[in-house]
């Protein structure tokens, strides 16, 4: 578990059917510290586990930013093999099982979007700008590169030679563009996101949660990401249901030989 303050700066909200997970550092533009993404993984790993959640709302206080990346004094005191053994491989630990949450995942960009904080933002399954979000990878402007997915998941969403264009000239994209290049679903007025994103939610939240999962798991194995996961979960599921796997366990438990009979 992180401490106290950085489970401060990440905040976990749940209501009903509806999670929301609240990144609280407006003072430093949502910059994320080493704890905060300890908190982000416990986060995740509490709603995936949370039957009652059927949708997920990533969201951040203030009005400038959602979040500018990593926090550059967290990571730039590192020793170069510190930063790759634990900066870079711990953060796509994190993303990664934001992006493979059972949930649906909706984030509202409520301002600048950068570095890692675009790479966050690209772990949700749905991107709500707001209209004065800016949005970029800024990483080569300081001798790095994008370490958090963003040479995957970017140009998995707008194509490589867009995510090419942002990427080598650390260009900034405004939210209608952002929209346009399919990097981002809606662009609303400033102020609107949380709401739009509450609404959605709950249209989502109405159908059928299992259904929701399902499909949700089987686009991302259409897209390359967990096609193991999802096939071995739909397959052990499907099994789960038939009269040999009672047989299975029943065998087992008595201790004799089991009678499959194919159905």
């Amino acid at each position: 578990m992180p401490d106290s303050q950085d489970a401060a700066r990440v905040r976990l909200e749940i209501e009903g059917p509806l999670a929301r997970i609240v990144l609280d550092r407006p003072d430093k533009l949502g910059a994320l510290t080493a704890g905060m993404l300890e908190r982000l993984e416990f986060v995740a790993d509490t709603i995936d586990r949370d039957a009652a959640v059927r949708v997920a709302i990533l969201m951040a206080t203030g009005t400038r930013a959602f979040c500018v990346g990593a926090d550059i004094e967290a990571w730039s005191a590192l020793p170069p093999l510190e930063m790759g053994a634990r900066w870079i491989r711990d953060g796509h630990r994190v993303f990664d099982r934001l992006a493979g949450l059972r949930q649906p995942l909706i984030a509202v960009l409520n301002g600048m979007t950068f570095g890692g904080g675009l790479e966050l933002a690209m772990t949700a399954d749905i991107r709500i700008a707001e209209a004065h979000a800016t949005l970029g990878l800024p990483e080569v402007s300081i001798g790095t590169i994008p370490g958090w997915g963003g040479t995957d998941r970017l140009p998995a969403l707008i194509g490589a030679a867009r995510a090419k264009q942002m990427i080598f000239t650390a260009g900034r994209i405004d939210a209608a563009t952002a929209e346009r290049w399919g990097l981002v679903n809606e662009v609303v007025p400033s102020g609107e996101g949380a709401a739009r994103a509450a609404a959605l939610a709950a249209e989502i939240a109405r159908q059928a949660p299992r259904s929701v999962q399902l499909a949700k798991q089987a686009v991302n194995a259409g897209q390359g990401f967990g096609a193991a996961v999802a096939i071995e979960a739909l397959a052990g599921a499907l099994a789960a249901t038939t009269s040999d796997a009672r047989e299975g366990v029943a065998s087992f438990r008595e201790r004799r030989p089991a009678e499959f009979r194919g159905e």
